[in-house]
């Protein structure tokens, strides 16, 4: 999650001459929720909490694999927060990276971007660890007698048009990467160009042609 920028000034007590009222203070650092501020009156430098920084607990919805699971999280209420945005969340289970697919602000509800204040639901998917779906077809190019792997690799594992990859009983050279909705950072969402590259956590499909020794044709 990427904090928003903190206010050039804020409107806070000073303990030196208005502990009982706000007033104008420069901010003169800032980070952690906390900033040292000075008064604009008297000229008093303190550290105060940031308006809005002030943690709030959402639920997290993890997909991996098909499968879902729910943890909690906490962050700033006034952070800003969008899909295609990448955290850490702790399960009962273990730690995962992971990247925001959606955010639900209601029930009938769904944006691209949302302070943490409000939203409900922040849904994501598993980056650190994925399987990558791949076709593959048979190396005199039948198309019809394809066949589907999973690949599992770490998500920044990168895969590379024209380079040949092996993954436990497959091997193929890469034709095709199609790159998934929330993929940033890439010119096309679909790849076919020898060296075009993209990391696996954002590749939706791989499409390969099969380069496993002795290996098959459609007339096998």
């Amino acid at each position: 999650m990427t904090a928003a920028e903190p206010p050039d000034r804020v409107a806070v007590t000073c303990p030196a001459c208005s502990p009982d009222r706000d007033t104008e203070h420069e901010v003169l650092a800032a980070g952690g929720g906390y900033a040292t501020v000075q008064c604009r009156d008297c000229q008093h430098v303190h550290k105060e909490q940031l308006p809005g920084a002030e943690p709030v607990t959402r639920d997290v919805v993890i997909s991996q694999d098909g499968e879902s699971t729910t943890a909690t999280v906490e962050a700033p209420r006034a952070e800003t927060i969008a899909r295609g945005e990448e955290f850490v969340v702790e399960t009962p289970e273990a730690i995962l990276e992971v990247r925001i697919t959606d955010l639900q602000v209601d029930a009938e509800t769904r944006r691209k971007r949302a302070t943490v204040e409000d939203v409900e639901t922040i849904w994501t998917r598993v980056v650190d660890n994925v399987a990558v779906p791949t076709t593959i077809n048979p190396a005199d190019g039948e198309l019809d007698e394809s066949h589907s792997v999973k690949v599992h690799v770490p998500g920044d594992h990168e895969f590379t048009v024209g380079e040949r990859a092996e993954h436990g009983d497959a091997a193929f050279v890469v034709t095709g990467i199609k790159l998934r909705d929330d993929a940033v950072g890439y010119e096309f969402h679909a790849m076919d160009h020898d060296g075009d590259t993209a990391a696996a956590k954002d590749i939706a499909r791989l499409y390969g042609r099969d380069d496993t020794p002795g290996g098959w044709t459609a007339w096998w």
